[in-house]
């Protein structure tokens, strides 16, 4: 069943903090058309990074690489004008690769994590993923001495960074991760949704090991939200046909039902009880607002049923062919 309330706070793994069901997702804050097809100015993102400092859902999820830190200094623009993060609010950030020459070691993991603090205004990182793994050149360089696991540890050690996780996209990789027991967090998106349930494996083995699952990007990038005339990508690149067709049958659905579309995506991924939350990306003051109205949306159980019983498909929707 859907949770009760999506707001109300709920353990985040092990860390001993408090997150509700939603989590805002702050990429499109940091002007990303080439990922979203849309910019975000930045009058119209300081307004947003206000409101999500004072709406009640009480955690955020951004990182380095949006919008080349653009996403993190809006935000830290908010937090300075509010005097630091509200009481009970979480906010996580992430670990990123030098956009511009690729590299991905220890010594730019350290770059990352400072510049994080510093266009955030932060003395500590709450919450700091190890974003994107798979531009590491291998699992075993990752781990390596002096290599970006071991630069983030020793981030923590310092007290630069609370509680480490790892966040990115093919879903093996990320379950060896999750395996070497040194992350409480992690974040699959796109892999989780009505179109595709790759994750599925990786939540088990979160709930095994009792590290939080975060699920992103439950609209696919937005052909969930928007419709698949409106937005016929997914992953953030052209859907195949297959893909949406599957769109094209769930909308059908949805409209005998009476249902926002977008309302049954959100709400299928917070009915997942392996689930800590769900990060939804919003770019405006009304998508911040829309977003809780999908959330407590009645839908009926009639169309749960219905969906229960359809194929979905597992593998990266990010594979290269």
């Amino acid at each position: 069943m859907a949770p009760t309330d999506p707001l109300a706070p709920r353990p985040l793994g092990s860390t001993g903090l408090e997150v509700p069901a939603l989590c805002v997702g702050c990429a499109p804050l940091g002007d990303m058309p080439e990922a979203f097809g849309y910019r975000v100015g930045e009058a119209r993102a300081l307004e947003t990074c206000r409101a999500i400092l004072a709406g009640p859902i009480r955690f955020a999820d951004t990182a380095a690489a949006y919008g080349e830190g653009r996403s993190e200094r809006r935000l830290g623009t908010a937090l300075r004008e509010r005097g630091g993060l509200p009481p009970g609010f979480v906010l996580a950030t992430k670990a990123d690769r030098d956009l511009r020459t690729g590299r991905f070691d220890g010594d730019q993991v350290r770059r990352s994590v400072e510049g994080s603090l510093r266009r955030l205004g932060l003395d500590r990182l709450q919450v700091c993923h190890l974003h994107d793994p798979e531009h590491i050149p291998s699992f075993a360089a990752a781990m390596a001495r002096g290599g970006p696991v071991e630069a983030l540890r020793r981030c923590q050690e310092e007290g630069l960074i609370a509680h480490l996780g790892v966040a990115g996209g093919p879903i093996p990789l990320l379950q060896r991760y999750v395996e070497t027991g040194l992350f409480q967090l992690v974040v699959s998106h796109n892999r989780y949704t009505l179109l595709n349930g790759a994750a599925a494996p990786l939540w088990d083995a979160c709930r095994r090991r009792g590290v939080a699952a975060i699920n992103a990007a439950p609209y696919g990038g937005g052909i969930l939200a928007r419709g698949v005339r409106a937005h016929p990508r997914y992953a953030y690149r052209p859907a195949s046909a297959a893909v949406l067709e599957r769109a094209r049958r769930l909308e059908g659905l949805c409209l005998q039902a009476g249902v926002p579309l977008a309302a049954v995506a959100l709400q299928f991924s917070l009915r997942d009880a392996r689930l800590a939350s769900t990060i939804v990306g919003v770019s405006s003051v009304r998508e911040l607002e829309e977003t809780l109205a999908l959330a407590a949306w009645p839908v009926p159980a009639a169309l749960w049923d219905e969906l229960a019983g359809w194929p979905v498909e597992t593998g990266d929707p990010q594979a290269v062919d």
